[in-house]
């Protein structure tokens, strides 16, 4: 795995705080930290689609993004758990795993690691 797409996988890690925090932020601290959140995580997702394939990019962040706000809330924010979400999670991830497995680390000539 090459750095942009580390970067693909920190912007959507970090997108799952920002939908927390459009929800939980309270104040002025929590809304400054929530929106700092969502310049660098898409940031981090414009800069890797630069090199790498923008749809895929999309795709795999959109993706581990909601799986992963879906489970925090589960985890952390007393959401019901229902096994109809966590297998419809799983053919979420197993998609975005398909996606990142079939799209080559080097997108375009010359592209960075």
């Amino acid at each position: 795995m090459n750095g942009n797409w580390l970067r693909v996988f920190v912007a959507a890690f970090l997108e799952i705080f920002w939908v927390i925090g459009l929800t939980h932020a309270y104040n002025f601290w929590t809304w400054v930290g929530t929106i700092i959140l969502i310049i660098v995580s898409n940031y981090l997702m414009i800069t890797a689609a630069q090199i790498l394939p923008a749809g895929t990019v999309y795709a795999v962040f959109v993706g581990l993004g909601a799986a992963g706000t879906v489970i925090a809330g589960i985890l952390f924010f007393g959401e019901a758990f229902k096994w109809e979400k966590i297998i419809l999670i799983a053919i979420l991830l197993s998609g975005v795993i398909g996606l990142k497995l079939v799209t080559p680390d080097k997108a375009k000539e010359g592209a960075e690691t």
